[in-house]
């Protein structure tokens, strides 16, 4: 779900800074902060001149000012989804301003325009990069513009469906074959118009002026006729069953390859982009595609062809009936070009609402127990409603185009009828065609102007499928974050050894790690404590190398780990969450993710060392139970020890562990802490937790604070130091003293002196 804060308006700060601006002074940058010193939404303004830096604020509503001294400089810092900017000289901090991550690049731009402001302006203009598009100013060392790279919504051409040759490539043998019945099933159906003009001329009209009927000519006449029928039914039957075929292979393996490169993809693809649009992209928009290739596009090169046989053979029969016939196409065409535009952008559109309102729905259902729970039922509802109304607001829009349309070439044909009608009866009455040829005509000219009706509804089928594959190729075309080497080095044993060696990295325009460095030993325990937002997560995402550092290398075993084969490297890595998924199936299929052709021995075996066994064997089906979808028919205590177990069966060198026992009680943490005392057993551990007591087995834990690494040491030696970690554990032993007092019931303290390897949780 989205949601926005505030918006508050900075035009009155603004104005006020202007006027007081002195003589020959000039603004060389702004910043809008929306935040004020209690953390409300609230407009700040920063301006900086040639003279001054100048700030309104929001708490006294007046302007303060300070010169631009060599001593001065601005600090930028962010810390839990926070941006702070400090503006510091030689005696310490003179001014702070408070912002959301929403104005975190504009503060950086802000930041570099201060530290240049010696600069002649000329020279900073240089600097700056800007935007082509929108001639915004460019982050440095970036050559994407934040404004624009939101999503580019550009129109879809119609030639990216010739793209899609490159899956229709293992099938051009039965292609061809099915051009053939194509080909042949057009012309058999050609031969009835053609047969009808000696039928007429040669059989019914010397039978009105009193002649006798031909028998024979006339049983020859409908065999041709019947005959042609036949061939013709027998040769589209054939041509329909084989590109239909080809089509629905065209379209799984479309399908296939999508999900593929979507599972490629890093977790930073996944970030910005929702459950329910990629659902869509991957099954409708296949789907549509499918249908385009089976039958529209079929019918649409069956048109073409049938277009052009009927052009020679009415210029055969008579060349200026047919110059009258072609009349109304030039302004059909014209409709067609005008139109096109429209419906390319409209489908289009259509297409990215349509997504809007499968998000909704996959938002929702998986998340029905939080919406129950809160009572949101009419909320969600109307959510739905609000993404099902737009969906149709801009479908009733494209469809005033499409009514237009299609009625105005059904009145042209008409007219082109009547013109042939006309012109005929004239070239009869002047001796110059018999009725039989007009006759044919007029049953070709039925033909023409109906396929000409069938392609022109065909345009709006075709920008359909255009967006589709747009939307698709979009997928196809994105490259990973995280990209396979080109050279991979080879990773037969893991010791377990890793090195963080000035590593930094950035979300987006945020950063999250800088200038951290850490030497881990194979088989060590480490625990990482911290502030929620100080970097943990992100530190252990780029240990699996979910995402790659921006800055410095991570090693494993002296190797840097972007020279590994991903799949290779991470075959050695177990992981075990705070919220551990559970994919829909049996508890044996869960436990043996990572490797599928486990024997059922090697699964009781790790479900054993995960104290899971017992519980799993009071289930109705033992392992052959299935659970719900994402585990809902478990609890969270066996759902966590079912994890542990899929960790445990891979056997893993390096095991990471993010708050794996915080969101259960103290009889299942029990539980569960037995299962990862043998996790952990013989392995490089990595272990996040905000329970300090739950790391006690750590041989050294790891202070974290705003993306760096503050402190290092056994458990006993922090304490010593009266540090930040001295700081967490003392919050922690207060608030567990608060929580006794309240009557929670008794709580073991571990004390401050306590041995952490001893110390009981």
């Amino acid at each position: 779900m989205q949601h926005s804060h505030p918006v508050v308006s900075a035009e009155p700060a603004l104005q006020a800074l202007k006027a007081h601006l002195r003589q020959g002074e000039n603004v060389r940058a702004t910043l809008e902060v929306d935040l004020d010193s209690a953390l409300r939404f609230a407009s700040g303004v920063l301006q900086l001149t040639n003279e001054r830096l100048l700030a309104w604020d929001p708490d006294s509503a007046r302007i303060r000012e300070w010169p631009l001294t060599p001593d001065l400089r601005l600090e930028l810092s962010d810390h839990a989804g926070l941006g702070l900017l400090d503006l510091i000289d030689d005696r310490g901090r003179v001014a702070l301003w408070r912002f959301t991550m929403r104005v975190n690049l504009q503060a950086q731009r802000f930041q570099d325009a201060f530290a240049k402001r010696d600069e002649p302006v000329a020279q900073q203009a240089e600097d700056l990069q800007l935007c082509p598009s929108c001639q915004a100013v460019l982050p440095e060392d970036s050559e994407e513009c934040p404004s624009c790279a939101r999503e580019l919504h550009t129109p879809p051409s119609t030639w990216v469906l010739l793209r899609l040759w490159r899956f229709a490539r293992p099938y051009r043998g039965q292609l061809l074959l099915g051009f053939l019945l194509m080909l042949g099933a057009t012309g058999a159906t050609l031969v009835s118009p053609y047969l009808t003009m000696p039928l007429m001329d040669n059989v019914l009209i010397p039978f009105q002026q009193g002649k006798e009927i031909d028998t024979g000519l006339v049983a020859l006449y409908l065999s041709g006729l019947l005959g042609a029928a036949l061939v013709s039914w027998v040769l589209s039957w054939a041509r329909t069953y084989i590109l239909a075929l080809v089509s629905e292979r065209i379209a799984a393996d479309l399908r296939t390859a999508t999900f593929d490169h979507l599972l490629g993809l890093s977790l930073e693809y996944f970030g910005s982009k929702r459950t329910g649009d990629l659902m869509s992209r991957i099954g409708s928009e296949t789907d549509r595609i499918s249908v385009f290739l089976s039958l529209h596009a079929l019918d649409f090169i069956t048109d073409c062809l049938m277009l052009l046989m009927i052009t020679v053979i009415l210029f055969s029969t008579n060349p200026w009936l047919a110059l009258a016939t072609l009349v109304p196409l030039p302004f059909i065409a014209w409709m067609i070009h005008m139109v096109r535009d429209r419906l390319r952008t409209g489908f289009e559109k259509i297409d990215r609402v349509w997504g809007e309102v499968t998000s909704v729905l996959a938002d929702t259902i998986p998340g029905i127990r939080v919406v129950k729970a809160f009572a949101q039922e009419r909320r969600e509802a109307q959510r739905f409603k609000q993404a099902n109304q737009h969906n149709l607001v801009v479908n009733d829009r494209l469809n005033k185009t499409w009514s237009l349309f299609t009625p105005s070439v059904a009145l042209l044909t008409e007219i082109g009828l009547l013109v042939v009608w006309a012109f005929g009866i004239y070239l009869i009455a002047h001796a110059q065609i018999t009725v039989g040829t007009l006759t044919a005509f007029l049953a070709y000219i039925g033909r023409f102007y109906g396929r000409l009706d069938s392609m022109s509804r065909i345009v709006s089928v075709t920008q359909k499928a255009a967006s589709g594959a747009k939307r698709i190729f979009d997928i196809l075309d994105h490259q990973s974050n995280v990209p396979e080497p080109t050279s991979p080095a080879t990773l037969d044993k893991v010791e377990g050894g890793i090195t963080l060696q000035d590593i930094g990295f950035r979300y987006g325009n945020r950063t999250v790690i800088r200038d951290l460095n850490l030497q881990i030993k194979p088989g060590e325990m480490i625990g990482l404590v911290g502030h929620s937002g100080s970097g943990k997560s992100t530190l252990v995402n780029l240990i699996c190398r979910f995402y790659d550092v921006t800055e410095g290398a991570i090693k494993v075993d002296g190797v840097d780990l972007r020279r590994f084969r991903l799949s290779d490297y991470r075959r050695h890595i177990g992981l075990v969450l705070q919220e551990p998924f559970l994919f829909f199936g049996t508890i044996a299929e869960n436990i043996a993710y990572g490797k599928p052709d486990a024997t059922r021995e090697e699964i009781v075996a790790a479900a054993r060392a995960a104290h899971a066994h017992e519980f799993i064997l009071r289930l109705p089906q033992g392992y052959d139970s299935l659970v719900g979808e994402r585990g809902q028919g478990l609890s969270g205590g066996e759902r966590q020890r079912i994890s542990i177990a899929r960790a445990l069966l891979i056997d893993p060198r390096i095991l990471i562990m993010d708050e794996a026992t915080s969101a259960v009680d103290t009889e299942t943490e029990k539980e569960i802490q037995k299962a990862l005392d043998n996790l952990v057993r013989g392995r490089t551990t990595i272990a996040i937790a905000h329970r300090l007591s739950t790391l006690r087995k750590a041989d050294r834990l790891v202070v974290m604070d705003r993306g760096e690494v503050v402190e290092v040491g056994p458990h006993d030696e922090l304490i010593a130091k009266r540090g930040a970690y001295w700081r967490l554990w003392e919050a922690q032993v207060r608030r567990v003293d608060q929580d006794d007092d309240a009557g929670e019931g008794p709580v073991i303290v571990v004390p401050p002196n306590a041995n952490a390897h001893t110390a009981n949780a």
